[in-house]
C-alpha cells in the first residue's frame, strides 16, 4: 500500500511543480497595485491649459482618448464648485433640520421673537409623538442657537419638569450640531 501511494505522489509532484514555476514566471508580467492614471503628468498640463482656455470636458476626453471622469479628475481643482471666493467673506450657513420638542415650540411661539426666528418656527412641520408633538424646524445653526438662548427661562425653577426636560433635549440636539460643525 505504501509503495502504491508513494508512486502516485511521485507521479503528481513534477506536473504540479511545473505548474507552480509557470505561475511564478507570469506573476512578474502582471501589474499589481493601483493602475496608472489615465491622464499622465505630461498630458495633465495640456489638459488643464485647454480647460482654462474654455474647451469642454467631453472634447478634451475625445482628444486625449480617455474618459470624461479622467479629465474631471485632472482638472478637479479648476472646476467652479472648487474655486474659492474672497477669503474675508464667511461661507454661508446651510440650514439643518432639527426636531424641537413641542413644549419648547409652544413657549417660543408665545415669546417676542425677531422675524427670522418667527419665520423658522412658522415653517416648521408638526410631527405627532404619542400625546405630544415635535416641531421639525429647518433653519441655519445660528437660528437654532438663538432659539435655544430664548428658551432659557424653561430651565428655571418656575418651569414644569417636562418643560425643563424638553429644553434639555433641544439643547443636546443643538450642541450636537455645533460639535459636528466644529469638527469639519
Amino acid at each position: 500500500m505504501q509503495t502504491l501511494a508513494a508512486a502516485r505522489r511521485a507521479a503528481v509532484r513534477p506536473p504540479a511543480r511545473a505548474h507552480l514555476r509557470r505561475a511564478e514566471g507570469r506573476r512578474g508580467q502582471r501589474q499589481q497595485g493601483r493602475p496608472p492614471p489615465a491622464v499622465t503628468a505630461e498630458k495633465a498640463d495640456a489638459v488643464r491649459t485647454a480647460y482654462l482656455d474654455g474647451q469642454s470636458i467631453a472634447a478634451l476626453a475625445r482628444e486625449h482618448g480617455v474618459s470624461r471622469g479622467a479629465i474631471r479628475t485632472a482638472v478637479a481643482d479648476l472646476m467652479p464648485e472648487h474655486t474659492t471666493g474672497p477669503e474675508d467673506v464667511p461661507a454661508p450657513e446651510l440650514p439643518v433640520l432639527l426636531d424641537m420638542p413641542g413644549k419648547v415650540a409652544d413657549f417660543l411661539r408665545e415669546a417676542d421673537l425677531p422675524d427670522d426666528q418667527r419665520s423658522a418656527l412658522a415653517g416648521g412641520v408638526t410631527v405627532r409623538r404619542g400625546q405630544g408633538y415635535t416641531l421639525r424646524v429647518n433653519a441655519a445653526p445660528s437660528i437654532h442657537r438663538e432659539l435655544l438662548a430664548r428658551s432659557q427661562p424653561l430651565d428655571g425653577a418656575q418651569a414644569v419638569p417636562a418643560q425643563r426636560k424638553a429644553r434639555r433635549e433641544y439643547e443636546n440636539r443643538v450642541n450636537a450640531l455645533i460639535a459636528v460643525g466644529e469638527r469639519s
